[in-house]
């Protein structure tokens, strides 16, 4: 049981809550609810922390807020282990209105970070292309073209428009990317159109 009887009447109508962001975030966030005036962990679910019912909550170290924040936080934690825990705590009043508990969620951003400094690897920048390698392959250099331009202007090729498309085929154009056999079949696929159309496109560009 993550809470000891007998349950504070305060904590009851927020039992849920505390059930359902555990199974939603597991298993990396933990939900600890603290009585205020005693200064005690009175409920803790998936203590990624290693805390119990009984210890001290020790309040005192939350960071500055007024009586009147119903939310305090996010703000980072380090668990013993030297993982780093964003957590955020949410006011509980009683029946009465007055103030009486802490509900904190404390959420394991480890493997969050992990994979952030996976992709952000993946992101660096790379070396130049040899241009000895790349200069005269005119099927990556319309792939390129149709991506760099793309990404400039914010587009996707699965939303791109007749406009997009006209515009694209006069930028591979001006770059005398049309000049190769078959360049048209290509540029078609990598602007999701036939041949035909990249013909009449290009057609319109000229004129």
């Amino acid at each position: 049981m993550p809470v000891k009887t007998p349950i504070p009447n305060w904590l009851e109508p927020h039992l849920a809550t505390c059930e359902a962001i555990v199974a939603l975030f597991h298993p990396f966030a933990e939900v600890a609810v603290h009585d205020v005036r005693r200064d005690r962990i009175v409920g803790i679910w998936n203590p990624i922390s290693e805390r119990k019912v009984g210890d001290r909550s020790y309040i005192d170290e939350l960071p500055p807020h007024s009586e009147d924040d119903r939310v305090i936080g996010p703000y980072p934690k380090v668990l013993a282990d030297g993982r780093q825990v964003t957590s955020v705590s949410v006011v509980l009043h009683n029946a009465k209105g007055v103030a009486r508990g802490l509900l904190c969620v404390n959420l394991d951003r480890s493997p969050f970070d992990g994979m952030i400094d996976v992709l952000v690897r993946f992101a660096a920048p790379v070396e130049d292309r040899p241009a000895e390698l790349f200069d005269k392959d005119w099927r990556e250099q319309i792939a390129l073209v149709v991506d760099e331009e793309c990404r400039t202007r914010h587009l996707r090729r699965d939303r791109l428009t007749r406009p997009h498309r006209l515009e694209l085929v006069r930028v591979l154009d001006d770059r005398g990317l049309f000049a190769t056999r078959n360049a048209a079949a290509h540029a078609g696929r990598a602007l999701g159109v036939s041949r035909t159309t990249v013909y009449a496109l290009l057609k319109e560009a000229r004129t």
